[in-house]
């Protein structure tokens, strides 16, 4: 039964490995897309249908560009960089619950790679490890515009992953775990689907969404590949399939970004009114308790998806209609600004809990009996 399940558990992580490397290669196409009809223009639509076949497309381009390496580079650090910036971003989505777990008998299936009860530490950790591969990979260039880009990229990150964090405590004030999984768990009150964490920390989020667009170096915050300034940043010097990991990591970084929001701040696989369709689908139709919550399930994972395409969206929406700021400006806000303000938030959060206004969140979940017994 344990190797049975250890497959299962393979083969998930697996399949998010897999969805996590062709969401980020169709968010080019939608970048094209959206970017088209917000400039009101035409977008891809040679490439196979709707120019669907687009990023095959460019894939095949990037894979038969030729090698290039700039004089006096580190070789050996230059293909690393890139490497590492792909490694991390993918390793990202391991924590991710995107549903809740399938039943087949005695059976479990739970649909995320790992549950870890550090699943946000290790979430933080993974992600400032990326910095090391622009790092790197800016350095190894042997390039002065490369490296600005690259430092540009590590003061950056650095400094609003303080401002995330401290976003952070105020969820983890309230729902007392690391575990994403339990804190998705934990807004899933019966009766309740507006029980998110949205409505309980609403600044909260406002903060994390702006460091979010930082730290995956999203407009208006994409100062460390600013062309007007730095030619291409920290991959001016990158070619073929080398340039290709360090887009498709800004990508996947997206993608985790947008999924980690809606667990913390929007239910994560919860949806509306899913208490009473599984109730509906074993009372009226019959269905047994294990195939009406393989149902819902199926369902949460399909609602947490569209939560993430909204997001993703968003980014790419901001991207095609704000200008970017200046440096001092970027750094101005995430130290003078969102820092404070972050603070105030967890002062405010520790009052509500203290008298009372935010109740104790956990013992709910525990009686919502969406854990698996």
């Amino acid at each position: 039964m344990a190797l049975e399940t250890l497959g299962w558990q393979g083969l998930v992580i697996l399949v998010v490995f897999g969805l996590s490397l062709l969401i980020a290669t169709y968010c080019t196409y939608a970048e094209r897309v959206i970017a088209a009809f917000l400039q009101d223009r035409v977008g891809p639509d040679r490439a196979g249908p709707y120019g669907l076949a687009q990023p095959l497309a460019d894939a095949v381009k990037m894979f038969t560009k030729e090698e290039f390496f700039p004089g006096g580079a580190n070789k050996a650090l230059f293909i690393f960089g890139p490497c590492l910036a792909m490694v991390t971003a993918l390793m990202s989505s391991a924590v991710i619950p995107f549903g809740n777990f399938l039943k087949f008998g005695t059976t479990v299936v739970m649909l995320q790679g790992i549950e870890i009860n550090v699943g946000m530490l290790y979430v933080f950790g993974v992600v400032a490890l990326g910095v090391y591969g622009i790092m790197i990979g800016g350095w190894a260039s042997n390039n002065k515009f490369s490296l600005l880009g690259a430092i540009r990229a590590a003061s950056q990150n650095i400094s609003y992953e303080l401002a995330m964090g401290l976003a952070l405590i105020a969820v983890l004030m309230m729902s007392g775990t690391l575990s994403l999984r339990e804190i998705t768990l934990q807004q899933s009150v019966p009766g309740e689907w507006h029980f998110w964490n949205i409505v309980k920390q609403p600044l909260g989020f406002i903060i994390f969404l702006v460091c979010a667009f930082a730290e995956t170096n999203r407009t208006p915050f994409d100062l460390p590949e600013c062309e007007t300034e730095l030619v291409g940043g920290y991959h001016t010097e990158y070619s073929s399939m080398k340039l290709g990991l360090y887009l498709f990591a800004e990508y996947i970084n997206v993608f985790v970004a947008s999924a980690v929001m809606s667990v913390l701040y929007f239910g994560g696989f919860n949806f509306p009114f899913q208490y009473e369709l599984s109730e509906w689908l074993h009372t009226s139709r019959g269905m047994s308790v294990d195939a009406a919550q393989n149902i819902i399930s199926i369902l949460g994972a399909v609602g947490f998806f569209l939560k993430i395409f909204a997001f993703i969206f968003f980014f790419m929406w901001v991207r095609w209609t704000l200008p970017r700021f200046r440096y001092d400006q970027l750094m101005r806000l995430g130290w003078t600004i969102l820092i404070p303000l972050a603070i105030f938030n967890i002062l405010l959060t520790g009052g509500l809990i203290f008298t009372g206004v935010i109740p104790e969140v956990k013992q709910w979940w525990l009686a919502s009996g969406m854990a698996v017994r």
